[in-house]
């Protein structure tokens, strides 16, 4: 719609914009660089931040980064993940069908691993993401999934990933078992306002947009609407551009973001 009004090549500010146009910020390269390494060394990696900061977006380049050929990346999603349903999960995504009962998928699930590092030489990552709403059964069967020939290897990269309150969960005693496991923690933070106008530029170049289209009391709204949030900046931008498109305007000032924000997204 607003893409050929501003003869845009691409549509900015997408959820599916591919990873290696996306905005590469100083705190992703550490994150993705952290996890990288558990990844590696097969460690226990937990990722947490608000909602909207990024979290699943970095996963995806995280993914996209590791060899095929060295990692067999399996991710689930689910809020109502059981145990059973997890081995299930995992072992469809290696191509198995799993058996019935928990015990009996999770030993399948250990022998295809070793099979996958033995012979393929390929290390399994499992990323866990919206892991703030597993309940406490599930979690604690991430402990028991993690102890493996009597607790001295792991038997993959294990990845959790959540909002904040994750982390507050871990923190509480009931959890200590757990937290004492995590081998590397990692916290996505907002961005700054300069973080943000780079963030803009980036996906606006993505589009093939050659000059500025937001004028600076423009992004500074666009910067205190959203916090900083990536997913919020996203959201306002392309209001923004449609409005913009419709009133047959080529600039967004300040007046135009207010409406925007006042009038859609209030």
């Amino acid at each position: 719609m607003f893409e050929s009004h501003f003869e845009m090549t691409n549509t900015p500010f997408a959820r599916n914009l591919p990873t290696t146009e996306l905005y590469d910020s100083e705190q992703m390269s550490e994150i993705i660089s952290r996890l990288a390494y558990a990844a590696n060394r097969q460690l226990f990696a937990v990722v947490t931040g608000e909602c909207g900061t990024g979290k699943t977006t970095t996963i995806r380049k995280l993914r996209d980064t590791l060899d095929p050929a060295k990692y067999e990346v399996m991710y689930l999603a689910d809020s109502k993940l059981t145990p059973r349903h997890f081995y299930k999960g995992l072992l469809e995504q290696l191509g198995f069908e799993a058996k019935f009962y928990r015990g009996d998928a999770k030993r399948q699930l250990h022998r295809e691993i070793e099979l996958m590092l033995v012979i393929h030489n390929k290390r399994p990552v499992v990323i866990l993401d919206e892991a703030h709403l597993l309940d406490k059964e599930m979690l604690e069967e991430v402990r028991f999934l993690l102890n493996f020939k009597m607790d001295a290897q792991s038997p993959m990269a294990l990845i959790l990933v959540g909002q904040s309150e994750l982390w507050d969960r871990l923190n509480l005693q009931s959890y200590q078992a757990i937290k004492q496991r995590i081998d590397i923690s990692c916290k996505f933070e907002r961005m700054d306002r300069a973080t943000t106008d780079s963030y803009i530029q980036r996906h606006l170049t993505f589009a093939g947009v050659q000059n500025e289209l937001f004028s600076d009391s423009a992004l500074q709204l666009i910067y205190t609407y959203s916090s900083g949030a990536a997913r919020l900046v996203n959201k306002v931008c392309t209001h923004a551009l449609i409005y913009a498109s419709q009133m047959n305007k080529k600039i967004l000032d300040d007046h135009m973001i207010r409406k925007v924000i006042n009038g859609e997204l209030t």
